[in-house]
């Protein structure tokens, strides 16, 4: 059987099988958010479509606190046995959408779903209609919570506040998908422990007296100062903590000075710290102050860091992470299931995983036999549609299996 047809294949082991009416509609619903990206903390609109559809299917969906995002439970919890809740994050990146050959293309200039939000979305509201469905047929085991997460890309992301705002009461564990242009559709990847990096933002500004750059020797050289912060610091974080922890500083940007000949006071740089497990991420930003305030100090500049705590590693319960396989199974058989590795790239699911256990699959959207090399946060970003589709009967499945064996 080719992957092509693998991705087309109806589920048949468990109950909650899309038709074709609902399978076409959640593709256009992925394409009104897809053409009206909405950055975190602003996805009014998008909240306000998902809370439509919702309320349609005689749910009553909550809108969280903040204005965007929403938390809408299927069935009613007798308030005794955990709920299992499944994620989307529903905001877009502040980047220009540049696919120029479909129909669905961003018309908000500089905005894009460059990170596949809006298929994440769509597929926790497909799973939500199926399992509606289910629940008035008598047929879900036992209640599912949907949470509609805004801000996932704004640091230290927009889960914290769901949290804050009781999203996960009464919940036992909680799953979510994400995109992944390298795995085909109909495909998904799975990972025991980190399936993601801790991801941390670094700013750091330098001061000291300027001046002519024909007596350095009177000044603190600041351009001199910076360029060593950033050629010598990441050089002593390898040195001080365990190279297993995966603790990786890189710069994105390096400001000061206005003209040749003169030694400026300011210097400013910024980045990212990445980091592969929980031990290395929670050492990471006094290992960072520590080699920063030595190597300014070496050159006479006055440093001042900020260090913003973004999001630790997404760290899949293995558990949870069979449960995933045994749905993805059921629905698509064994072979739709392949390991992946750890991402360096953040994810705030993490901070769900903070307070109950869960996991996160890797959703594939590769159009199979496509051989470009595809990567997310790029305005020409696309998917497989086909995907949603596997993303529903996973998700459905998943709740199935879960309640029957509670």
């Amino acid at each position: 059987m080719s992957r092509e047809s693998e991705a087309d294949l109806p589920g048949e082991a468990l109950p909650g099988t899309l038709g074709e009416p609902l399978r076409a509609e959640l593709i256009a619903f992925r394409r009104d958010l897809h053409m009206h990206p909405e950055l975190g903390n602003q996805e009014f609109r998008t909240t306000a479509a998902i809370k439509a559809r919702l309320e349609a299917a005689g749910l009553a969906p909550r809108v969280l606190d903040g204005g965007t995002g929403l938390v809408c439970d299927i069935g009613t919890w007798d308030g005794v046995r955990p709920m299992l809740a499944l994620r989307a994050d529903i905001d877009a990146l502040p980047i220009p959408d540049t696919k120029t050959d479909v129909p669905y293309r961003s018309t908000v200039p500089d905005r894009a779903h460059a990170c596949g939000h809006d298929v994440h979305t769509t597929v926790v509201l497909g799973a939500g209609l199926v399992l509606a469905e289910l629940d008035r047929q008598g047929e879900l085991p036992r209640p599912v919570r949907l949470i509609f997460q805004p801000a996932e890309e704004v640091l230290p992301g927009g889960a914290a506040d769901a949290i804050d705002c009781g999203v996960l009461d009464g919940v036992g564990k909680i799953v979510a998908v994400h995109c992944d242009p390298r795995v085909d559709a109909g495909r998904i990847g799975l990972r025991h422990g980190p399936i993601t990096s801790a991801c941390d933002r670094l700013e750091i500004t330098l001061d000291g007296p300027g001046g002519h750059t024909a007596r350095p020797h009177l000044t603190t050289d600041l351009v001199t100062a910076a360029a060593k912060i950033v050629s010598e610091v990441p050089a002593l974080l390898a040195r001080r903590v365990d190279a297993r922890s995966g603790l990786a500083l890189t710069w994105g940007r390096i400001e000061a000075g206005h003209t040749c000949n003169v030694i400026p006071q300011h210097a400013e740089l910024s980045g990212t710290v990445r980091c592969l497990d929980l031990p290395g991420w929670r050492e990471a930003p006094d290992l960072v102050h520590a080699a920063i305030d030595e190597v300014a100090a070496l050159h006479r500049a006055k440093s001042t860091v900020n260090y913003v705590r973004g999001v630790p590693p997404v760290v899949n319960d293995p558990v949870i992470a069979e449960l995933l396989r045994d749905g993805m199974a059921a629905r698509r058989g064994p072979y739709s299931i392949e390991d992946t590795e750890q991402s360096l790239g953040g994810e705030d699911f993490s901070w769900y995983l903070e307070h109950v256990p869960g996991a996160m699959a890797r959703l594939g959207v590769r159009r199979p036999g496509d051989t470009a090399r595809r990567d997310l946060h790029r305005g020409d970003f696309d998917v497989d549609e086909r995907a949603i589709q596997v993303g529903v009967e996973l998700f459905t499945a998943v709740a199935m299996i879960d309640g029957d064996q509670a």
